[in-house]
């Protein structure tokens, strides 16, 4: 095989063979290497969002076409708007895709075609002819894709069998069912269980290192919501706290419902949050990504009631959403509107700052949805994602760092039990038994009575920070108003020093930030998970304590201190709450002497 920079491509005049918009950052030449060391015929690459995937793919197809390994290209993505994104991108280096190919002989200018999972889900022997008529490389974007169900794998399967190189691209190798991904190699671990194997691999937390990706501020608010169930019974609970799966979805809808206070204070926040990103980042865009159609229409409304703008409204049944996504992307708008279509692939560099307004909790999707706000465009670039406070996300927010492989057998049960889950199974208990009293008789729609909002933490690089507040208030102001471009050691710092400030205030103590920061780091009021796990330790420990002293069950003493000091269960509290917390279960227990 002749080498990869020889000379000048003939294919494509004035570039070299491995021709690409800019020079190829480090994990795309070492994916390069590796490829053309081994030359396999199918090849996974996992790479978190934002770190040029499309480029390493073209890259790589330039070199094949160049030498003649292929004779055309197939690029396979998830939306028509990707793919229609995949043919601008592949035109800027010379490789000229058809995104409007739909059957036929192609065009002599075309190198090959741009199609979707669900077209080739519809004529899949069409592309297979094409496979077997010339040697082809096919690029399947996000093949995840290719096991949302049985129909567009089997597609997949049947159409490219006959390539002569597949090249499969993902940020999330992973899946939340156990459905094989075709041309995906898997692999059992030490425990018999099958998991993905990639050729590749350039994590989040590698990306973060080199500067390729933002570092990410999630804040969470928490609040109180009321609503009525399909029984017709009113129902009230506080976000984040210990519920049954259906009670922790209506209150989550119910925080989403744009006639309550929880979603125009929130937007209201992000809002403020953006106005601080672009004092740094005048171009600064935010985005939301909303359930439906109709919540995006109504939070479109509170977001020109707020803000004085109309922002921009991209909806999936839309036939200019491609055009709108575009306009967005050139302009100086301030907020983007969408359904699901733009939680993933779509390229808006400039997006900083995110709201999840949508109940998918799956982590494939809320990894995907973070990736939108993750590219770097020059150092010291943040984003801030805004969340309800929902267990499920505020996990995937801890695991932003962590590797995931998709897995195809479901684990093993055993290991340590948690002791911290035994509050959230005594409630789940008690409420699942009277979710079967009630029975479903005269059942009514589910129905959003009310709810507000309240500030409750921010999680950053594994360790959380703030105290519970209003919105508005000054403790919230001081995380919304963290400068738009820092380094991920000094966003650590400015966060540290809120954190400082807000105990000291909280304790009546007074303490200058300086004279915190100067002690040694493990004297410093940050909190790691280690710390977090210490307290929730001791806490429980000082619980049972308690419990032996007046036969009290566990979960009726986490309930009773939550009503006192407020806040969610012991799993998902922050430092302060859970000092709190010990402070008052201590005092009960003198009071008890």
């Amino acid at each position: 095989m002749p080498p990869a920079s020889s000379h000048l491509s003939p294919a494509f005049p004035g570039r070299a063979p491995w021709g690409t918009a800019g020079k190829l950052r480090a994990w795309q030449q070492a994916a390069m290497e590796r490829y053309l060391t081994e030359h396999p015929r199918d090849f996974l690459a996992v790479a978190t969002p934002g770190a040029g995937k499309t480029t390493f793919a073209l890259t790589l197809a330039s070199w094949l076409l160049h030498h003649h390994v292929v004779q055309q290209v197939t690029v396979v993505a998830p939306t028509e708007h990707l793919k229609k994104q995949w043919a601008e991108a592949a035109a800027r280096i010379g490789i000229k895709l058809d995104p409007g190919y739909s059957a036929g002989p192609l065009g002599r200018e075309y190198h090959g075609v741009a199609v979707t999972y669900a077209g080739v889900g519809v004529r899949p022997m069409l592309h297979r002819n094409r496979c077997e008529q010339r040697k082809t490389l096919v690029i399947l974007d996000e093949i995840h894709h290719a096991g949302d169900s049985r129909s567009w794998g089997e597609a997949c399967l049947e159409a490219f069998e006959p390539a002569t190189r597949r090249l499969a691209l993902t940020g999330t190798p992973f899946r939340s069912d156990t459905n094989p991904i075709p041309f995906v190699q898997y692999g059992e671990d030490a425990d018999g269980i099958r998991r993905s194997v990639a050729d590749y691999t350039y994590g989040y937390g590698n990306a973060l290192a080199d500067g390729v990706v933002r570092p990410v501020i999630f804040l969470s608010y928490s609040g109180n919501m009321r609503w009525r169930t399909k029984a017709g019974d009113e129902i009230e609970a506080r976000l984040g706290e210990p519920m049954t799966k259906d009670a922790i979805s209506q209150a989550w809808r119910t925080a989403l419902d744009p006639r309550g206070d929880w979603i125009p204070s929130v937007l209201s926040a992000a809002d403020r949050r953006l106005t601080e990103v672009r004092r740094a980042i005048p171009d600064a865009g935010a985005l939301v990504i909303a359930t439906d159609q109709d919540s995006a229409r109504s939070y479109a409304k509170l977001l020109r009631e707020i803000t004085g703008e109309k922002p921009t409204v991209v909806l999936s049944d839309d036939s200019g959403a491609s055009d709108r996504i575009e306009e967005f992307r050139q302009s100086g708008d301030r907020w983007l509107v969408a359904v699901r279509m733009v939680s993933e692939g779509v390229d808006v560099p400039r997006l900083a700052v995110g709201v999840y307004a949508t109940t998918i909790s799956t982590p494939l999707f809320f990894a995907q949805a973070v990736g939108r706000f993750v590219r770097s465009r020059r150092r010291g670039e943040t984003a801030s994602v805004f969340l309800p406070t929902v267990p499920s996300l505020l996990g995937f927010a801890h695991e932003m760092e962590l590797q995931r492989d998709h897995v195809l057998d479901k684990p093993r049960r055993g290991g340590d039990e948690d002791p911290y889950a035994e509050e959230a199974d005594l409630l789940k208990e008690a409420e699942r038994q009277q979710d079967e009293d009630t029975g479903e008789q005269d059942q009514l729609p589910f129905e959003a009575l009310e709810s507000d909002a309240v500030f409750d933490r921010v999680m950053y690089d594994g360790a959380e920070f703030g105290m519970q507040a209003h919105p508005g208030s000054e403790e919230e102001q001081d995380y919304l108003g963290i400068p738009g471009l820092l380094e991920p050691d000094q966003v650590q710092m400015l966060l540290q020093r809120r954190q400082a400030r807000q105990i000291a205030h909280s304790r009546k103590k007074p303490a200058e930030e300086a004279d915190l920061l100067e002690l040694p780091a493990e004297r410093r009021p940050v909190v790691t998970h280690r710390e977090l796990q210490e307290l929730r330790r001791e806490l429980h420990g000082l619980v049972g304590a308690y419990s032996h002293q007046t036969g009290k069950p566990h979960g009726v003493i986490h309930t009773e201190l939550r009503r006192a000091c407020g806040g969610p269960p012991t799993a998902e509290a922050t430092a302060g709450q859970l000092r709190q917390r010990i402070d008052r279960v201590r005092d009960w227990a003198t009071r008890m002497r």
